[in-house]
């Protein structure tokens, strides 16, 4: 499945509307879509490089204004459908989790998501849920996604053709090493308290009954 998704991505890269497609991708998946837009992203700047800033840009718009709907979901309608997705997304165990480093950090975790493969509509729908300040949502969602989106850019700029080849061969490995990532990421942010236990247990053991509203 998730190679046939990526295939059906893909075709979208040569559409006369790609950029339309792009900034879709990009909103759907902060939200609720499984697949995350970088493959269409770095073919769209192999094609054409030097408009790589202009498509990392349209990417990260995307990705912050569906952040929002996300949010939106966790906030207003967590209990009517926000579960579920989570659960249809397979990221109903990490909520919990997500939720407690996400009231300890903040804009730090959404921050050091950024770098990591962390699924964003996790951290979009978890601010809603617990209710994060929206304007320190808002930028650090800017910060985080621009980052991301715009290396992706600039990478496939300098190192396209060999990118695109190395994705296409090792799909399935590299899911694995998003995986082991996101597992590293958030122990990344326990880290952030210096290695002295306190809160990264808690968060570690957290469930859904000690972080609901």
């Amino acid at each position: 499945m998730l190679r046939r998704l990526y295939n059906w991505m893909l075709e979208k890269a040569a559409h006369r509307h790609a950029e339309r497609w792009l900034f879709l991708f990009a909103f759907v998946e902060a939200s609720f879509f499984p697949i995350p837009p970088h493959p269409l992203l770095g073919l769209m700047c192999l094609s054409k490089p030097k408009r790589a800033l202009r498509y990392g840009a349209i990417c990260t718009l995307g990705s912050v204004v569906g952040g929002l709907l996300g949010y939106a979901i966790g906030y207003f309608a967590y209990d009517a459908f926000g579960a579920q997705l989570l659960h249809w997304l397979g990221l109903a165990q990490k909520f919990p989790v997500a939720a407690c480093y996400l009231r300890e950090y903040g804009w730090q975790l959404i921050i050091v998501k950024g770098a990591t493969p962390i699924p964003f509509k996790l951290v979009t729908i978890t601010a809603g849920f617990i209710h994060l300040n929206l304007f320190t949502f808002i930028w650090a969602s800017i910060v985080s996604r621009g980052f991301q989106f715009m290396l992706v850019g600039v990478l496939f700029r300098l190192f396209g053709a060999w990118a695109k080849a190395f994705i296409e061969k090792y799909l399935g490995l590299l899911t694995i090493a998003f995986v082991i990532l996101v597992v590293g990421g958030f122990l990344a942010i326990g880290a952030l308290e210096g290695g002295h236990g306190g809160t990264s247990d808690r968060c570690a053991t957290a469930t859904i009954a000690t972080q609901a509203n």
